[in-house]
């Protein structure tokens, strides 16, 4: 049997993981990845838990211990990545007109590195775009925080 949708869609979400694995050179505990596409405008970041410490990816230096090598977290490689996960948001784009699915507006994905599991979270509802104050970033840095006060 061929490939269907959902097959389709979890290898790109693969993708995103591998993206942001790549860009913790393998050394995190978990990897939260958003995915924003409301109102056709993309936006994406990420955030680790690294050394048991909830870590946006430019401060992964700021929790590494004795003995750990610093992380390259500079501004060419952040953007590196969030262009590829927004090329991924694209694709999902394409792979859900092509399937006449509904696109998430949100996708907050969980990856655990230790037990080698992702969980998804879809959100079909406006989130942002129809509040004037908020962006994606705010949605992001709210989900960050939670996490923050959680470890």
């Amino acid at each position: 049997m061929g490939k269907m949708f959902e097959d389709y869609f979890s290898e790109i979400q693969a993708d995103m993981v591998s993206i942001c694995l790549e860009y913790v050179e393998k050394r995190a505990e978990k990897i939260y990845i958003y995915c924003s596409f409301e109102d056709g405008m993309i936006s994406s970041g990420f955030f680790y838990k690294v050394n048991s410490k909830i870590v946006k990816k430019n401060k992964l230096n700021d929790v590494i211990v004795d003995g750990q090598k610093k992380y390259d977290v500079s501004i060419p490689r952040q953007k590196g990545a969030i262009n590829i996960i927004n090329d991924d948001i694209k694709a999902l784009k394409r792979l859900c007109q092509e399937h006449q699915k509904e696109m998430p507006t949100q996708i907050k994905l969980v990856y655990d590195v230790i037990s080698n599991r992702i969980n998804a979270d879809y959100s079909y509802d406006i989130i942002f775009s129809d509040d004037q104050n908020k962006t994606a970033y705010d949605v992001l840095d709210e989900w960050y925080q939670l996490e923050k006060s959680n470890e």
